[in-house]
């Protein structure tokens, strides 16, 4: 069941399952990613601050970095929340894995939420066209990050990364595409798994990664 509160379409591991065997019986080329490396991973990411600074981290860098930089960022605070982020200086940031502007985004986004400039909670269960459309309007958010948000931590069943590299090359493998596809291109594709791009989009992850004896935390 659905969290109270929480959109119909969002995700959990009860119907997870349910929407992979859906698309897998839909789509034979899906089929076959679930077949050689076994089904597609629920990769989750935590919701408020910390979901978006993994999110930040996660800008222009593989999943195994960006996790391994969250990782460190929750080894030396505990609990990600902005008010203890504050206290890293630049230093300790860089030596988590923060690029500057990374670091300068992640504190901005910080210093919103402790002054109340921007409120995560109430984002929880709006359409996903209102979150993709709040987030953007944050310093260092674009549309890529937003998406990712969407589909990690609210784990909203149709959201799709738009611009992600790494599934461009996953669908220009599994499919025999002789050229990478453009943006435009990728997000007409992914239209027929509607309504679980994101649950097409963790097929497309698992066999990128797992084509590379690549395993990475969502």
């Amino acid at each position: 069941m659905t969290a109270p509160g929480a959109p119909a379409d969002a995700l959990t591991p009860t119907t997870y399952p349910l929407a992979v065997d859906r698309l897998a019986a839909a789509d034979p080329v899906l089929a076959g990613v679930a077949h050689r490396w076994g089904p597609p991973p629920f990769w989750r990411h935590p919701k408020g601050f910390a979901g978006l600074v993994h999110g930040i981290l996660g800008q222009q860098v593989s999943l195994e970095s960006a996790a391994a930089a969250f990782g460190k960022l929750e080894a030396a605070l505990g609990r990600v929340e902005p008010e203890a982020f504050l206290e890293l200086d630049d230093v300790r940031l860089r030596a988590i894995g923060f690029s500057r502007p990374k670091a300068a985004y992640a504190r901005g986004l910080a210093e919103a939420i402790a002054a109340g400039a921007v409120d995560l909670d109430a984002l929880d269960a709006a359409p996903d066209h209102e979150v993709r459309r709040a987030l953007v309007q944050v310093r260092g958010i674009g549309g890529w990050t937003a998406d990712v948000y969407l589909l990690f931590a609210l784990r909203r069943a149709d959201a799709w990364p738009s611009g992600d590299l790494a599934l461009a090359i996953a669908v220009q493998e599994l499919w025999g595409h002789p050229a990478r596809p453009t943006w435009d291109a990728l997000d007409a594709f992914a239209e027929r798994w509607r309504p679980h791009r994101a649950v097409a989009a963790r097929f497309l992850w698992h066999d990128y990664l797992s084509r590379r004896g690549r395993r990475a935390a969502g």
